[in-house]
């Protein structure tokens, strides 16, 4: 098969609900060529074209999750991977990952942290419910280059603009951005500059594209 008929196949497991079989057919897959192919010309391309059909109202969000949860798993298997690791040694800078005060939603963080680390970036990920302060100490102890701070919900992404305020109050703004994340900022866009953050990415993969443009931007 081809690439785009394995990422068929793929999509067909994980429309049927068959996590085990898709998690399971992406290993094999790796153990002909490699985990890094696997993830950049099937995984990835799989999940952009339905991330474009969630966006249109034209996939569920249950296999939305699926999805995202066959990534995840397949990554923990690739984390583990010697030749996996030294492929993708982090290079282009450090990101400083959370879930904002308050918020306990970790999948959509999860897959950043599984596409920037792949794309090259060193990832601190403090999980969820991270104070503002926090993200930042974080982000100067390890002479960050961006924090990225995920919210499912207008009412816990409010709390982001309190990692703006920390910036601002340690002058360091101009150095450090901040990118932002989530489900509210599809339906509220002005959220991005009504926190103060940088910028945003509509999923997941498209989150190293974002941090590469902040990285210009510093």
């Amino acid at each position: 098969m081809n690439s785009l008929q394995k990422q068929q196949a793929l999509a067909d497991l994980i429309t049927n609900g068959e996590k085990d079989k898709a998690v399971k057919l992406l290993a094999e897959w790796s153990r002909e060529s490699s985990f890094k192919e696997v993830i950049f010309t099937i995984l990835e391309p799989m999940l952009v074209v339905w991330g474009k059909l969630w966006m249109q109202g034209q996939l569920s969000l249950a296999h939305g999750y699926l999805s995202g949860k066959v990534a995840e798993e397949f990554y923990l298997l690739a984390s583990k991977d010697e030749a996996f690791n030294s492929s993708v040694a982090d290079s282009k800078g450090t990101v400083v990952l959370g879930n904002i005060e308050d918020d306990f939603h970790p999948l959509g963080r999860r897959l950043v942290h599984i596409y920037a680390k792949a794309a090259g970036w060193h990832i601190i990920d403090l999980e969820n419910d991270v104070p503002a302060e926090v993200f930042v100490d974080k982000a100067i102890e390890n002479n960050a280059d961006i924090i990225a701070v995920s919210a499912m919900m207008f009412t816990t992404a409010k709390n982001i603009a309190k990692v703006r305020t920390e910036l601002d109050k340690h002058s360091l703004s101009s150095k450090i951005k901040l990118a932002v994340g989530g489900a509210v900022f599809k339906l509220r866009p002005q959220l991005v500059t009504e926190l103060g953050a940088d910028g945003t990415a509509d999923t997941a993969i498209e989150a190293p594209d974002l941090f590469d443009r902040l990285l210009l931007q510093r």
